[in-house]
């Protein structure tokens, strides 16, 4: 059957998803003012678009016009992308089963193929105590001096990721 059948949404498809997140990299980085320079900006970055899905995307995404430092309309949007350590944080939330200690070593158990990137996420805090990293398939070992801070370092770790 053509169209949508009423009460039922259509799923949203990758190229669309890829485009309004786009958008809300342009509207959050540039001073974009009217649909056309948003639709050059996204045709110059490689994704084929015309202004009358360039205006639904707007409509969808709730974006609004607002004055800048320098008194000029452009598109902002209320919504909030998630940084890079915000990013690695969840993986870790997600993948993280235990965090446990022993003398001056803490050891992370993650799920498998998932130490990588918990141990990454681990290096972004920069914690003071915390000397070295290392992390294999499913485990990361983080050296701790002085040894005493090793059940304070494993606390932190516990309330950030379980």
């Amino acid at each position: 059957m053509a169209g949508n059948r009423a009460g039922m949404e259509r799923p949203v498809s990758r190229e669309k998803a890829r485009r309004q997140l786009r958008i809300l990299e342009l509207v959050r980085d540039e001073a974009v003012g009217t649909q056309e320079e948003l639709a050059q900006h996204l045709r110059d970055g490689g994704l084929p678009v015309t202004q009358a899905t360039v205006s639904r995307d707007i409509k969808e995404l709730g974006l609004v016009k607002r004055a800048g430092p320098d008194g000029r309309q452009h598109y902002v949007s209320d919504v909030r992308l998630p940084t890079a350590d915000e990013k690695l944080m969840r993986i870790c939330r997600d993948s993280v089963l235990t965090v446990d200690y022993s003398a001056n070593m803490v050891v992370v158990n993650t799920l498998p193929a998932t130490a990588d990137a918990v141990c990454e996420a681990i290096d972004s805090l920069r914690l003071p105590n915390v000397i070295g990293t290392m992390a294999g398939e499913r485990t990361v070992f983080l050296v701790v001096r002085p040894p005493e801070e090793a059940p304070a370092v494993t606390e932190h770790l516990r309330g950030l990721m379980l």
